[in-house]
């Protein structure tokens, strides 16, 4: 396609949730030249890994049915930004210059070095080619092979409950509580339907080292297992620190509450990989895809020379599926915090799915008319890593 410099350029890092909602959103404008640059030629539904690995869904989406007319595809990664030239500077060695960028790079798998054995020998799914690889693993294992997922968060319970659903024999090491963003209803309705699945849940087990065959805990226990995988913990990629702009202690870009960075009002954040004020939000679909267009929206208002407007976020709950035939909806409080109140059993699993499914029509939906998209307004940020709001 050929470039109209009478636009505004926008370079959009990332097609996850929020790159593609983003990208679509800023279509509002039919003057702006929009890129989005992602390492492969399909979307990743990252809420569908788990089936993945299970082998009860597939988790890819062809751009071409998500992206509207004028959203230019660009598949490669980013390698740096240059802030001064205005230019990302991708692997395969091209330049595309900008005149706004849109930072939505997402989120990737925990670093596995601390623990010994765990890079070798663990199997993360925070990656479509890493759940794939896993997948195939356990297919050449068959379904009595025992299985060590660790991880207590939603992730690593989804993960857990999809294969023993399956007629896989699950261990779960929580490291921790069970569920720990959920609230005790839920907790308990998560815990009840992983024993009629038969998982051996173990809420305080802390592995110390992976081995091919089995984990060693941190009592010195050895517990047996055809494969480890490891929902455990999240990182970002290293893009933005690399590029020598201010980040949080993970490596999320530090921006304001427009979701402008701190260092550069042409550089807009959105999805995983953003710090609000130094306060993200959840890691969620849920969360990503309006911030990708209340991103792009900053983006339009600076090219009409208007002022942004702040960040206006809110949460309605969490949703967990359990297999296929059960799942739960965790009812939060506007600033995400739970209250004690579930919608579980095979009604929370219909409410998943329609959630998924949702999300990727969504998407759609802003292709075919940009600013269609619509969240809740009304929250404020919330810190489950120390389970207080603020």
């Amino acid at each position: 396609m050929m470039e109209n410099r009478n636009s505004t350029r926008v370079v959009v890092l990332g097609g996850g949730y929020a790159g593609t909602t983003a990208a679509n959103h800023l279509r509002l404008r039919a003057d702006v030249d929009i890129a989005l640059v992602n390492a492969r030629p399909q979307f990743v539904e990252r809420i569908r890994l788990h089936q993945l690995v299970a082998d009860t869904h597939g988790a890819t989406v062809d751009y071409g049915t998500l992206l509207g007319a004028g959203v230019r595809l660009v598949v490669d990664t980013a390698d740096r930004i240059d802030t001064l030239a205005c230019e990302v500077v991708l692997t395969s060695g091209d330049r595309l210059p900008y005149d706004y960028l849109v930072y939505a790079v997402g989120s990737t798998g925990a670093v596995l070095s601390s623990i010994p054995g765990a890079a070798e020998h663990a199997h993360p799914i925070a990656e479509l080619d890493t759940a794939q690889r896993l997948r195939t693993v356990i297919d050449e294992m068959g379904a009595d092979a025992p299985l060590t997922v660790v991880g207590g968060g939603l992730t690593g319970i989804e993960t857990a409950a999809e294969l023993a659903a399956r007629g896989h024999p699950v261990r779960l090491l929580c490291g921790g509580a069970l569920g720990p963003s959920l609230s005790e209803a839920g907790r308990r309705s998560v815990a009840r339907r992983l024993a009629r699945l038969r998982v051996d849940v173990r809420e305080t087990a802390v592995v110390a080292e992976v081995r091919p065959d089995a984990v060693v805990l941190a009592d010195g226990s050895v517990l047996p297992g055809a494969a480890t995988v490891w929902t455990a913990g999240f990182g970002v990629p290293e893009l933005a620190a690399r590029s020598g702009l201010t980040t949080d202690a993970v490596g999320r870009l530090v921006t304001d509450e427009t979701l402008t960075s701190v260092d550069d009002e042409r550089i807009v954040a959105a999805g995983d990989a953003a710090a609000p004020s130094g306060q993200p939000l959840r890691m969620s679909c849920q969360a990503a895809g309006p911030l990708g267009a209340q991103a792009a929206n900053t983006v339009l208002s600076r090219i009409a020379g208007t002022e942004p407007a702040p960040l206006d976020q809110a949460f309605v709950g969490q949703c967990v599926s359990l297999g296929r035939g059960a799942g739960i909806f965790q009812f939060t409080r506007r600033d995400d915090t739970p209250v004690d109140v579930v919608l579980g059993g095979r009604a929370g699993a219909v409410v998943k799915e329609a959630i998924c499914r949702g999300t990727v029509w969504g998407i759609r939906r802003e292709a075919r008319k940009p600013g269609s998209s619509g969240w809740l307004r009304g929250g404020r940020h919330v810190d489950h890593r120390v389970g207080t709001s603020r």
